[in-house]
């Protein structure tokens, strides 16, 4: 079979996916896709786009299997516990300065809640240790995915030892049940929700927020899409919210002129 006849058959199964699932299968990087894509087929002894279009004709248990190969869902506790340590020093003080009687934050793309909960450590410890307990009611962290099995697993707030790799021990000890698995404790949980959400096709979960954590997400899509996304999280973010992205991300076009670098080695900005 000719390149462009396989082509022509990916570019099928892709509008198949989309049209009965609704995955955005164009807006994210041919490559991401045809190389998750041939996960599901390997695994179910298939070698041809038609004959796995087959598959998820027959078989609708596949297309869970499937969506869940498509979205990102590797993270840890506090990853790059760098990033958190700029987020706690910078971000965490200025969001609690502000005199706005709620404080909004939201962890886009949460995969199965380690990010949210991380945010929301940092909140509750900045004004536990002042003796300012009473302060949390402020707080709100919106975790959103479009995985389901993720995001119940969010919601148990759960972790094996593996998501512990980057997380200090103080904030281990102080903050998660000792014996396997790790239960995050309910004075952190409280400040956190989790949603089902399309961050491609819906639109944000809470106007004027005051911190957006999308990290290790934007790389899956293609750079109108990386846009389209920048000009979604200006828009939803008060006026000086901070921006978090990930260690390989980055703004640019338009973008750039919309946010100010805080901390560039971290992917720190800030809403102009």
């Amino acid at each position: 079979m000719t390149d462009t006849a396989m082509d022509r058959e990916f570019e099928q199964l892709t509008a198949k996916i989309a049209r009965e699932r609704g995955f955005a299968c164009a807006s994210y990087k041919e490559k991401c896709l045809r190389r998750r894509i041939a996960v599901r087929m390997r695994a179910r002894g298939v070698h041809t786009y038609p004959d796995y279009a087959g598959v998820l004709d027959t078989d609708a248990h596949e297309y869970d299997l499937l969506l869940d190969a498509l979205t990102i869902n590797v993270t840890k506790l506090f990853r790059n516990w760098e990033t958190f340590r700029a987020i706690e020093s910078i971000c965490v003080p200025a969001l609690w300065s502000l005199p706005d009687p709620a404080l909004r934050i939201w962890s886009a793309g949460c995969a199965s809640g380690e990010e949210a909960h991380s945010l929301a450590i940092l909140m509750h410890r900045y004004v536990s240790d002042g003796g300012e307990s009473s302060r949390l009611g402020r707080v709100t962290v919106i975790g959103t995915d479009i995985d389901r099995a993720s995001l119940e697993a969010a919601r148990r707030g759960a972790y094996v030892e593996a998501a512990f790799a980057d997380t200090p021990a103080v904030l281990r000890e102080r903050y998660f049940s000792p014996t396997a698995p790790h239960v995050v404790h309910d004075e952190v949980r409280r400040l956190v929700r989790f949603e089902h959400r399309d961050l491609l096709s819906e639109s944000p979960p809470m106007p004027e927020l005051h911190l957006i954590a999308c990290r290790n997400v934007l790389i899956y899509f293609d750079r109108d899409t990386q846009e389209a996304l920048f000009q979604k999280f200006h828009d939803a973010l008060a006026p000086g919210g901070f921006l978090v992205l990930g260690k390989v991300e980055t703004l640019f076009g338009p973008a750039r002129g919309r946010f100010q670098a805080v901390e560039p080695r971290e992917r720190i900005f800030r809403r102009q």
